[in-house]
């Protein structure tokens, strides 16, 4: 698991819920190149932090969706429901001055797993 860059959990469960705080697109602490880059990379990292539960995207129920430049929506369209699949889970985007590591996506999820 990626250490944080600030103070809080990367997820937690919450009964049934799994919440993943928000995941840039980064891989080894550096900021992948571009909005599609960033926006398959974020989604990578919400999977990557969803299966520490033995859970995949397809769990996500809601995800929140933040960029710095909301010229980019339809390049970030693309990428997200490339990263997705066929799952749409509900969603919320919106824009923003500026995000960590001068980000310009970040998601964070919502997942709805049942312990077993």
């Amino acid at each position: 698991m990626a250490t944080p860059i600030g103070p809080y959990s990367p997820s937690v469960r919450a009964g049934d819920f799994i919440i993943v705080s928000g995941q840039l697109g980064v891989v080894d602490g550096a900021l992948v190149d571009g909005v599609t880059a960033q926006t398959t990379q974020a989604v990578a990292n919400l999977a990557d932090r969803l299966a520490e539960y033995g859970a995949d995207l397809s769990a996500i129920s809601k995800t929140m969706c933040f960029l710095t430049d909301m010229s980019t929506f339809g390049e970030f369209n693309d990428a997200y429901v490339a990263a997705f699949g066929d799952h749409r889970p509900a969603r919320s985007t919106i824009g923003v001055a500026a995000l960590p590591l001068n980000g310009a996506v970040e998601i964070e999820a919502w997942a709805y797993f049942p312990e077993r």
